[in-house]
């Protein structure tokens, strides 16, 4: 399975983003996709995930009531909307998919992984 992530840049704080992720490949294997984050000096942390049927969706606290993770299955995308971005939210997001649909939050049960986005919130 390959990702491929896009739509980041740079924004105005208060502003909106969307990010894509398009898989390609063995994607009947991956019944769940997230969005992870990585700010300079910090550790990657998760941001949000969903199941392919959407049933489940999980999100970090900080991004609650801000972002919306959606899928388009007949895409292969999942999307990540943000919305009232903070200089905080600045980060190179990454997608990543997995098999499994339990423990969505936790990135060492993810196969496949995108190469990243940034994403910069200015001030």
């Amino acid at each position: 399975v390959q990702l491929q992530a896009s739509g980041g840049g740079l924004v105005q704080a208060g502003g909106s983003l969307r990010l894509s992720c398009a898989a390609s490949g063995r994607t009947f294997s991956t019944n769940a996709m997230g969005w992870f984050r990585q700010a300079p000096g910090k550790e990657r942390e998760f941001v949000a995930a969903s199941t392919r049927g959407g049933s489940s969706t999980d999100y970090a606290d900080p991004v609650k009531g801000r972002f919306t993770i959606s899928r388009d299955n007949a895409k292969n995308t999942v999307y990540l909307q943000m919305n009232s971005l903070k200089p905080e939210d600045t980060a190179v997001y990454y997608c990543a998919a997995k098999m499994g649909t339990s423990g969505l939050r936790i990135q060492a049960t993810y196969a496949y992984w995108g190469q990243g986005t940034q994403v910069t919130v200015s001030s």
